[in-house]
């Protein structure tokens, strides 16, 4: 079965031809081109943007946009972006990074989607034709969605209130055991003013640790003081089971990591 493509010079005009059937957009093409290559006949047109907008990064301000278009490899080599650099380096190998999209990563089923669980617990906000939506909205929502996203938003993090962990069986560039990405602001004491947790491979989309951060709020990074948040760590999730590890083990391994990464 062939497949057609079309180029268009505005998401708006590429917009219109994704609500035909049989239409999937095109980015990086690390999901649809892999779907197409195994057999999937429900794609029969893919439609992509030519506009050079979707593939800029702009950091002003202490705000950041990253087109839907950008790279994980150019955010791991952006020098104003060196606290998400991990993140963006924990998808794929370097091949697959230089067409990874962070509009793709936002569509990513578990065990992928690295990148989107780090935009996640940055609250980022999700730029589409029709507006601006927040990222947990956003995924809630993306398997009815047929916008076309255009850009992220969010603040850039101090690196000392952004940590990111990717949990895999194969060495270095394995898929996810699990993620986890946590921005924490801190008092002056060291004690625990916000948190924002949020978990990869822990429900089949990126998903936010709510009780684990509620759990935080007044702590110290201590090992004492962190045990009742790792305890809520799995108040909420439904792990997948892949061949890389069951729902039982990522659920039982869950606390171990994030202790890791809120002491660390």
């Amino acid at each position: 079965m062939s497949l057609a493509l079309q180029t268009f010079p505005t998401v708006k005009d590429a917009n219109t031809a994704l609500q035909a059937s049989g239409t999937r957009y095109l980015g990086g093409g690390t999901l649809v081109v892999r779907a197409a290559n195994e057999g999937d006949v429900s794609v029969s047109d893919l439609v992509r943007v030519a506009d050079p907008d979707l593939a800029r990064i702009a950091v002003s301000g202490g705000k950041v946009k990253l087109g839907a278009s950008v790279t994980m490899a150019a955010i791991a080599r952006h020098p104003e972006l060196a606290a998400l650099a991990p993140a963006a380096r924990a998808v794929g190998g370097p091949a697959i990074r230089n067409m990874a999209t962070v509009g793709g990563n936002l569509f990513a089923p578990a065990p992928y989607g690295d990148f989107a669980v780090a935009l996640l617990a940055l609250d980022a906000a999700v730029v589409t034709a029709d507006g601006e939506m927040p990222i947990e909205t956003f995924l809630a929502g993306r398997d009815r969605s047929r916008a076309i996203v255009a850009a992220v938003e969010f603040s850039l993090p101090r690196a000392e209130s952004f940590r990111f962990l990717k949990v895999s069986r194969v060495k270095p560039k394995g898929i996810s055991v699990l993620s986890i990405a946590a921005l924490l602001q801190r008092s002056a004491d060291g004690t625990v003013a916000s948190a924002s947790i949020a978990l990869g491979c822990m429900a089949d989309r990126p998903m936010r640790a709510k009780a684990a951060e509620n759990a935080l709020l007044g702590c110290k990074l201590t090992p004492e003081e962190i045990a009742p948040a790792l305890a809520a760590a799995g108040e909420g999730i439904t792990p997948i089971t892949d061949p890389i590890a069951s729902a039982w083990y990522r659920a039982e391994v869950l606390p171990v990591h994030l202790g890791r990464l809120l002491l660390s």
